[in-house]
C-alpha cells in the first residue's frame, strides 16, 4: 500500500488521534444498521450489527437469518473491531460505507462486553479469541450464500489471524480473503510499549476508562472471580491482563497470554489470502516488532507504509477523511485469490 499522511498532520500520534475526533467517515448520510443478537453455545449471547440495505431491511433475528443478503449472492464484508471499538469507531463507519456503495452486505460482531450490555458468562474477550472468531463466522457462512470477506481492526485483526492459522486449510471453506489492520502481532512489543510514556498517559488511560468498570462489574456478576482491590489499583494493561484477561481465558499470566495469542509466530501457517497491514509509525505497534518476509508464507501479503498511526491514514485537505485505507483494503479483498 502506497500511502503518504497530510503535511498538516504530521507524526503517528497526530495521525492516530486526529482521524478519530475530526476526520469525515462517510460521503452522504450515515450507514444505517440493525442490531441482531446471536445465543452462544455456553448460554451467553453476541450482538451483531448488520448494515441495513437501501430498502430498508435488515435481519430482525438471528433466526430470521445472520445476514441481511440470505437472498442473494452478493458479496458480504465482515468486520471485528478492536479493543473496546464497536459501531461509533471511525474505522467501522468508513467500511460500512465503503461496502454499501459496492453493494455489499456488511456485519460487524461486537465481541463480548462491548455492545453496551455485560455478557453473562464469566469471560470477557481477548487478542487471541480464535475460537469466538471462528464461530461468528461459522454463524455468517450458514446464512450467506455469496463470498464472505473478513477484516480486523487492531485486536480483532490478530485474533482473525490466529483463526487463520488454527483453521488452516479449512479457513477457505468459511472466507475468501482476510486483513488485519494495525495489529499487535507481537503482544509482548506492543504491550509494552503501549505502557511508557506518551502511551501510557494518553492511550492507557484511555482503554482503562472502560475496561476497568466493566470489569468491576463482572466481579459484582460473578463474586470472587478476580481481586477487586487489586484491579482498583491497575496502572497499565500489562497489570491489567495479567489481573484479569489471563486468568479469565485460560492464561497462567499475562506473559503466556501475550506469548500464546500472537499471530506473529504462526503466520506461515496460514492458508487463505491473507493481507497484514502495519504503518510503520503506529504508536501501539513498535516497527521492529512487525514481521518480515521471513515470518510468512504464500498466503500472506505484507503492507507496511511508513505512515499512518493506528488505524489513521487520514487523507485530503482539513479536517480530512478516512476513507483511504478501507477503500484500498476492500479493493485487496474483493480481488484476492
Amino acid at each position: 500500500m502506497q500511502y503518504q499522511a497530510p503535511s498538516w498532520l504530521p507524526g503517528g500520534h497526530a495521525q492516530t488521534i486526529w482521524p478519530v475526533l475530526f476526520a469525515k467517515r462517510y460521503t452522504g448520510a450515515p450507514p444505517q444498521f440493525r442490531r441482531v443478537r446471536w445465543d452462544t453455545p455456553d448460554g451467553d449471547f453476541v450482538d451483531v450489527e448488520f448494515l441495513i440495505e437501501p430498502t430498508g431491511t435488515a435481519p430482525a433475528s438471528a433466526s430470521a437469518s445472520a445476514s441481511t443478503s440470505a437472498a442473494s449472492d452478493r458479496p458480504m464484508l465482515v468486520l471485528f473491531h478492536g479493543l473496546e471499538g464497536g459501531l461509533d469507531s471511525q474505522y467501522v463507519q468508513a467500511f460500512a460505507a465503503v461496502a454499501a456503495e459496492r453493494g455489499w452486505a456488511f456485519a460487524m460482531p461486537y465481541f463480548r462486553g462491548c455492545s453496551g450490555e455485560l455478557n453473562l458468562a464469566p469471560r470477557a474477550y481477548h487478542s487471541g479469541d480464535y475460537e469466538e472468531i471462528g464461530w461468528m463466522l461459522s454463524q455468517l457462512r450458514a446464512h450467506h450464500r455469496g463470498p464472505i470477506m473478513a477484516a480486523g481492526v487492531s485486536l480483532g485483526g490478530n485474533a482473525l489471524l490466529r483463526w487463520a492459522q488454527e483453521a488452516g486449510e479449512a479457513a477457505s471453506e468459511t472466507v475468501r480473503s482476510i486483513c488485519s489492520i494495525c495489529s499487535p502481532l507481537d503482544l509482548t512489543a506492543a504491550g509494552h510499549a503501549i505502557g511508557k510514556g506518551f502511551n501510557r498517559l494518553v492511550y492507557t488511560r484511555m482503554f482503562l476508562r472502560t475496561m476497568m468498570p466493566k470489569a468491576l462489574r463482572k466481579l459484582q456478576q460473578h463474586p470472587g472471580l478476580f481481586d477487586g482491590e487489586r484491579l482498583r489499583r491497575v496502572r497499565n494493561l500489562y497489570e491489567f491482563d495479567n489481573l484479569f484477561t489471563a486468568p479469565l481465558h485460560g492464561f497462567r499470566d499475562v506473559d503466556d497470554y501475550w506469548l500464546r495469542a500472537s499471530a506473529k509466530p504462526h503466520l506461515a501457517r496460514i492458508r487463505v489470502p491473507a493481507l497484514v497491514l502495519n504503518a510503520r509509525n503506529d504508536p501501539f505497534v513498535p516497527a521492529h516488532s512487525l514481521p518480515t518476509q521471513s515470518h510468512v508464507g504464500a498466503y500472506v501479503t505484507l503492507w507496511q507504509p511508513h505512515e499512518g498511526g493506528h488505524v489513521g491514514f487520514p487523507s485530503g485537505r482539513p479536517p480530512g477523511h478516512v476513507r483511504t485505507m478501507p477503500d484500498r483494503v476492500s479493493d485487496w479483498l474483493s480481488l484476492a485469490r
